[in-house]
């Protein structure tokens, strides 16, 4: 069985990627998203093995020596990461896998998966992101720019990615669609069609 593709999707805060990841999903009903691990204390209304599976800093690092963290991150002081388990039993199983993650992470997967597609996902324009934050009306100031200043740095990460794909404003469902639309591109590329093709004829 030829193995699912591991989908990536990175962006900025305000980049919107939650909610067109969310949109994927309500369109591609059958493709498998992991549950990503934190050591971060759950927020009200957060289900473990839902919205994140929660564990202690050293439960995380236990498997980071284990090597059973496919990708992570620290931000503000706890881990964040992609268990390989949770993603292995999904491509395995021949389906397509969505992780929304950080940049490093994305990072450190297309060094393990290669042809893993990575996917940034970007506001129109570095003044549309900031307006989109000061929009939310929910951060300081100063964690504004400082948001800012970290969605520059994760520009620099682009080498990592196969596409960048702008999410205007009011266009989520457009958007996803565009990602939906790399998607289907992919599993036709030659080299994944290559069992196909050579067993053409016979």
């Amino acid at each position: 069985m030829e193995k699912g593709l591991i989908i990536v999707i990175s962006g900025p805060a305000g980049s919107g990627k939650g909610t067109v990841v969310g949109l994927l999903r309500d369109m591609m009903p059958d493709i498998g998203y992991s549950v990503s691990a934190t050591t971060r204390t759950p927020r009200p209304g957060e289900t473990d093995g839902v919205h994140y599976h929660f564990m202690s800093k050293l439960d995380f690092e236990k498997k980071l020596a284990e090597n059973e963290v496919l990708e992570h991150t620290r931000y503000c002081g706890n881990y964040y990461g992609t268990l390989k388990s949770e993603s292995e039993k999904i491509i395995n199983a021949g389906k397509d896998i969505i992780l929304e993650i950080e940049v490093e992470g994305a990072s450190q997967v297309k060094k393990i998966y290669p042809d893993a597609v990575c996917i940034m996902l970007l506001p129109p324009s570095a003044e549309a992101l900031a307006a989109r934050l000061r929009g939310r009306g929910t951060e300081t100031e100063t964690v504004i720019r400082r948001r800012l200043s970290r969605a520059e740095k994760e520009l620099k990460y682009l080498e990592f990615y196969d596409y960048v794909v702008i999410n205007g404003e009011g266009d989520q469902d457009g958007c996803a669609a565009k990602i939906l639309g790399i998607i289907d591109a992919e599993h036709s590329k030659c080299a994944r069609m290559k069992d196909f093709t050579d067993n053409f004829f016979s």
